[in-house]
């Protein structure tokens, strides 16, 4: 399934709690994207997330009815160090 890197910008710092990660995975199953994990920064305002989705709209989707931003949706490529031979990884 593809993957794709959301940006999410918040007015007010984030707090995420269970109840909130259920709610999340619940519309993600009905939707069909699953959230594989993210990066909050040190402000707490935003968010980097990695999902899988078989298209961005789907992504879009989730957002709206979760009521949080997806401002910047990326489709994106996995790549990782352990996939290249010594020196022959390509310059980032």
């Amino acid at each position: 399934m593809p993957l794709f890197l959301i940006e999410r910008n918040f007015a007010e710092e984030i707090t995420v709690d269970d109840a909130t990660v259920a709610h999340v995975r619940q519309i993600n199953d009905e939707i069909g994207i699953q959230w594989l994990y993210s990066f909050l920064s040190a402000d707490k305002r935003k968010t980097y997330c990695l999902y899988e989705a078989p298209n961005a709209e789907a992504i879009r989707i989730a957002a709206r009815r979760l009521d949080i931003p997806a401002d910047v949706v990326i489709p994106v490529n996995e790549m990782r160090p352990d996939q290249f031979g010594a020196g022959s990884a390509p310059p980032l």
